[in-house]
Parts: structure tokens; sequence; C-alpha cells
């Protein structure tokens, strides 16, 4: 069993009073304190492109200890025999046989579902983690947008893609609410988030953290997934995640959504994780009937990062 280690540097931070009131209110926040506050598990996911994964742990297993991460097939806890050694500085990393990549962050494309024939978007695809595990999953076949709003995003989108070597990706610029005339079988909308999950890999998100930041991007997020939703052919899938744990990111932006678009069906998610509860009303505000179907992570279910996903069809 996997033992937690407190990270030595979060003494430096602390949780500020409007964020303890609020997370109190959603979970055992000693618990959540104590896994955010921990160092986290450091895994990869095997390149299918580039190599298999009994060559992987062929390479590799005499040096790097291997868990298989329950929900994805190709992604592994990694652990050098040695102690603590940057998986990062390996030359399967270098020549893109592996892709360094939190467990939790593996969920969304698995929840999408790409085929190799598909038309896919990833919306908000920087630095493309998500994105080569799509090309992954579609044989690098198909045709795969990988967008990003900014100009140094995408530089380390680009060197992912090409590390990778996924073939099926062409890159585009554009804010993800502006997006237009465009059609597809599957969208990801990884939004951009808080990060609320990820204060095990980004103590400053503790710092940075206010309500009215919650506030701003829930608006935003609405915006992008409304459009995402647009561009989304009849019968295609559309998976809206974030590494947040808010309710006004997560739930409150799907159930909006779902009060407001008929033709919009929340989909059930089968997947092999221990999950929590969905928020089923926050702030006075009773969220959709069907909120119940979405995937509600905190660092504590699985000792990973916090996430949240929702998997939508566009019916006729």
């Amino acid at each position: 069993m996997h033992v937690l280690k407190p990270n030595p540097e979060a003494t430096r931070y602390a949780f500020k009073p409007a964020f303890i009131e609020r997370y109190s209110k959603l979970t055992d926040f000693e618990v959540f304190k104590k896994y955010s506050l921990s160092f986290l598990r450091k895994s990869i996911r095997v390149n299918t492109i580039k190599t298999s994964i009994a060559e992987i742990k062929k390479r590799m297993a005499r040096t790097w200890q291997f868990e298989q991460i329950p929900w994805c097939n190709e992604g592994f806890w990694i652990n050098h025999v040695e102690g603590r050694r940057d998986i990062g500085n390996t030359i399967e990393h270098v020549l893109g046989y592996i892709y360094v990549q939190e467990a939790a962050s593996m969920i969304p494309p698995l929840v999408l579902d790409p085929q190799p024939d598909d038309r896919v978007l990833d919306i908000a695809a920087a630095p493309g983690s998500k994105t080569t595990q799509l090309a992954a999953m579609m044989h690098n076949k198909g045709i795969l947008i990988a967008n990003d709003v900014t100009g140094d995003r995408l530089a380390s989108l680009g060197i992912n893609i090409m590390r990778t070597g996924a073939a099926n990706i062409v890159v585009t610029q554009s804010q993800g609410e502006r997006m237009r005339e465009l059609e597809f079988d599957k969208i990801l909308v990884d939004a951009p988030c808080s990060g609320t999950g990820t204060i095990r890999k980004s103590l400053s998100t503790l710092e940075m953290w206010n309500p009215d930041m919650v506030t701003r991007l829930a608006k935003t997020q609405q915006r992008i997934l409304r459009n995402a939703f647009n561009m989304l052919a009849p019968r295609g899938t559309l998976v809206y995640s974030t590494c947040s744990l808010e309710p006004e990111e997560n739930e409150g932006v799907v159930s909006e959504f779902l009060n407001t678009t008929p033709h919009a069906k929340l989909l059930p998610i089968e997947l092999d994780i221990i999950r929590s509860e969905p928020v089923k009303e926050w702030n006075e505000v009773v969220f959709h009937q069907d909120i119940k179907h979405c995937l509600r992570i905190w660092p504590q279910d699985n000792d990973t990062e916090g996430f949240f996903v929702a998997k939508i069809e566009k019916q006729e």
C-alpha cells in the first residue's frame, strides 16, 4: 500500500479561512488537507503510438517498479528501485515512449473514447497530455484538432506532439468560445479552471484561490461548453472536465447547460475508480437531477489529483 509523504514545502502555505469554511461543507476537510499537502504519486502513460506496454516493462523493469492504474490500461504509478529519481530524465521519456501524466488526468480521454475514424476536437489542448493520449487511442488515424489560445502554450503542445509521434493532429490557435463553422464527432472540453484539485502539484494554488475567481471562471466555462456543443455532430459525444473541485465550475456549469439545452443528455460514466457523490445543490441552488451521472473525484478517493468529468451526448 502506498504511504503518503508530507510535502515539507507545505509549511510555507496556509488555507484561507474562506477556503476552509467552503470545503468543510463539501468533504472531510482534514482528510482533504492531509492528501493535498502530500506528494503526488508519479505516474506515466505508455505511448502506444511508438511502443507497447510489454516493451516498456522489458526496458525499464530492472530499475523501475510498475503499479497498474486500474482505470487506464496504459497507465502506471512508477517508482525507482533505488529511491527518488526523475522519470522525465529517462531515455524512454525523451524518445516519447512514455508520457509523464497524472493518473486522474488520463480519465477524460478514456470517457470520450475516440475511434480511429472520428473527427475529434480538443478545445483547450496544451500542454498536450490528453491530446497525445487521444491520438494514441485513435491509432494515429482520423483527424484531431488540438486548439489553444496562447502562443506560449502552443509551443509546449507542439513539442509534445512531435516527441510522441502523433501524426493525425492539426494545431489551431483560437479562444474556445469563439471557434465556429466546424463539426466534430467527439469533443473534449478540459476547461481552464481554478485548479483546486491540483494543490498537491502546485501549492501556490492556495495563494491564488478566491471566490471571485471561481465565479469568473464559471462564466467562461459556460461559454466554452456551449460553443463546443454547437460544433458537435448529432449523436456526438462531448466530455467536460476540470481539475477543480468547486461546485460552481463543475456541477453548476453542467446543470445550467442542461437546464437550457433540451437536446443535451448527460450519460453515466463507467470506470473502475473510487468516486464521490456529485454535489446535488450549492448555495441554495438545486442542480439538475441528472448531475448524479457526473464523476467527482477527491484527492483522497484514489490518492490522485482531484477531478471532475461529465459526459454529454447531443440528441437528434
